[in-house]
C-alpha cells in the first residue's frame, strides 16, 4: 500500500475512539489517547494500561465507537436526615477521578452527585458535601496552602458537618496532615487525609477503598483531630487509620506505602464489613496537651513562617551549604545517626570540617532557629552519647528527639507563625500533637 494513502487511513480515527488496531503481530481493542510521538499511537487498553504502536507496523485502523463528550451531572443529592454529613475537600491527586472517554486520559469530578456516582458506597454512609480548594500536584505544595486547607477545613466545622475527608497527591500527604494537625489546636471532628498510589482508571486503584473507609471512620467513630486513610496492606481488606505526625510514604507506587513510624496505627477499617477496630490502646487519652476531642470548642491557628529550610546530612559536606540557611528563620537538620554532622577534623583529608560548625554558629547567630533529627527513619535522636553531638548542642541546637523531619519542619514554621522566637525555641522540643514520643519500647519487627 502506497505510505500516503497508509497515512489517511490511519488517520480516520480521533482521540477517545474506540478502536481496533491490527499489526503483523496480532489485534488490539482500546481507546485513543494523545500521543507523544506523531509516528506513534497510543491506545488505552480495557485493563487500564497504556500501549503504543509505531504507524509503520500498523496495518489497519477500525473505529467500532465513536467518542462520546463526558457528561456532567447537575443532580442533586436528597438528605437522608438518618446519615452524618461528610464534607470532601479535593486539593488535587487521583482520589476523585475518572476516565475521560473522550480522550482517553483521566479526569477529576468534584460534584457530591458525581462522587456518589463513581462510589455507590458513599451514599449509603454519609451525605456528600463536596468542594475544591485547588487542583495542584502535592509536589507544589507551600505553606500558605496549608493555612488555605486550613481555613476551608474551619468553614465546614462551623457548618456542623462530622467529618472532613482531604484528597490529596500522596508525595506530600503526610506532611500537610502534620501542618494541619498543628493548626488546629483544639478540634472536635475527624479531619482524615486520604489519598491514591495508583490511578483510578486502573483495576488495581486504592482511591475508592479509601475513600469509603475514611467515611466510614468518621461516621462511626468519636474520633476528634488530624488523621490518614491509606491500604493497610498491599491486599484490599482493610485500611488504617494513621497520625497526622507520625507517618511516612515509604514507598513509590506500593497501595500500602504509608506506614506508622515509631508508634501504631490508630485504628483498622474493615473495607467489607466498615467495622472500626482502635489499635492504640490509649485512644483517647492520649498523654499530650490539647489533644482535640468531641467536646472541644474549635480552634484553628493556622499562621506559618514562610522562611525555613531542611538539610540532609551527607557525606563530602562544605560549609557554604550551611551558611546559605543565614537569615533564615529556622532550619531542620536531618542528621546522622544520634543526630551529627561533619565537624571535627580526624585526618588532614577532613580539613575542609573545620569551618563546618564555625558556619553553623553564623546561621544561629542570625537569629535562625535550627533543630536535629534524624535520617533514620525509626529511633530517635540523642547528642548526649557522642562529644559530636554535644559539640553541636554547644553551638545552640535543639534536639528534635523522636520528630520526623518533615513534621520538625512544619511544626516549628506553625510555632514561627503563631508564637514569639523564645516561647518556639522551648515548644519545639515539647510533645503537641504526639509528635514526640517520652520513650521508645523495643519492638523486634519495626517495620
Amino acid at each position: 500500500m502506497p505510505e500516503d494513502k497508509k497515512a489517511k487511513i490511519l488517520n480516520l480515527h480521533s482521540q477517545g475512539d474506540k478502536v481496533k488496531v491490527e499489526t503483523k503481530k496480532g489485534t488490539e481493542e482500546g481507546i485513543m489517547m494523545p500521543s507523544h510521538d506523531k509516528e506513534v499511537i497510543m491506545l488505552k487498553l480495557d485493563n487500564g494500561y497504556n500501549m503504543g504502536f509505531k504507524k509503520k507496523d500498523v496495518n489497519k485502523i477500525t473505529v467500532l465507537e465513536k467518542a462520546k463528550s463526558p457528561k456532567k451531572t447537575s443532580e442533586k443529592l436528597s438528605k437522608n436526615k438518618n446519615l452524618p454529613t461528610v464534607a470532601i475537600l479535593h486539593t488535587g491527586g487521583t482520589i476523585a477521578s475518572k476516565v475521560d472517554y473522550r480522550t482517553g486520559g483521566v479526569v477529576s469530578s468534584f460534584e457530591p452527585a458525581e462522587l456518589v456516582s463513581l462510589f455507590p458506597e458513599l451514599g449509603k454512609i454519609a451525605n456528600i458535601e463536596s468542594e475544591l480548594i485547588s487542583q495542584m500536584w502535592s509536589d507544589d505544595l507551600r505553606f500558605i496552602h496549608c493555612t488555605l486547607i486550613a481555613k476551608a477545613v474551619e468553614k465546614q466545622v462551623k457548618k456542623g458537618v462530622k467529618g472532613v475527608i482531604i484528597g490529596m497527591g500522596t508525595d506530600n500527604l503526610a506532611v500537610a496532615a502534620a501542618a494541619l494537625s498543628f493548626m488546629f489546636e483544639k478540634c472536635p471532628l475527624p479531619i482524615i487525609f486520604v489519598g491514591s498510589q495508583r490511578s483510578s482508571d486502573r483495576g488495581s486503584s486504592d482511591a475508592g477503598m479509601n475513600l469509603i473507609c475514611a467515611a466510614n471512620f468518621i461516621a462511626e467513630t468519636d474520633f476528634a483531630g488530624v488523621g490518614i486513610c491509606m491500604h493497610e496492606r498491599a491486599d484490599d481488606k482493610s485500611c488504617v487509620i494513621l497520625s497526622g505526625t507520625k507517618t511516612y510514604k515509604l514507598h513509590s507506587s506500593r497501595r500500602d506505602a504509608f506506614k506508622a513510624v515509631n508508634t501504631e496505627p490508630l485504628a483498622r477499617v474493615d473495607y467489607k464489613t466498615g467495622k472500626v477496630e482502635f489499635l492504640q490502646k490509649n485512644y483517647p487519652n492520649h498523654n499530650y496537651p490539647n489533644y482535640p476531642n468531641s467536646n472541644a470548642e474549635l480552634v484553628v491557628k493556622s499562621k506559618m513562617e514562610e522562611k525555613l529550610g531542611l538539610l540532609k546530612i551527607h557525606i563530602n559536606m562544605f560549609p557554604e551549604q550551611f551558611e546559605f540557611f543565614k537569615g533564615f528563620k529556622g532550619l531542620i537538620l536531618e542528621g546522622t545517626g544520634l543526630g551529627h554532622t561533619p565537624g571535627q577534623v580526624p585526618n588532614k583529608e577532613s580539613e575542609i570540617h573545620k569551618k563546618i560548625y564555625p558556619a553553623l554558629k553564623k546561621v544561629i547567630d542570625s537569629g535562625c532557629i535550627v533543630v536535629m533529627t534524624t535520617q533514620c527513619l525509626f529511633g530517635r535522636v540523642n547528642m548526649n552519647v557522642y562529644d559530636k553531638g554535644r559539640d553541636l548542642l554547644d553551638l545552640g541546637i535543639i534536639s528534635g528527639k523522636d520528630m520526623l523531619a518533615n513534621t520538625a519542619l512544619v511544626k516549628l514554621s506553625w510555632l514561627l507563625g503563631n508564637y514569639k522566637k523564645v516561647e518556639a525555641e522551648k515548644m519545639i522540643g515539647e510533645n503537641l500533637r504526639g509528635e514526640i514520643n517520652d520513650k521508645l519500647k523495643f519492638e523486634e519487627e519495626f517495620i
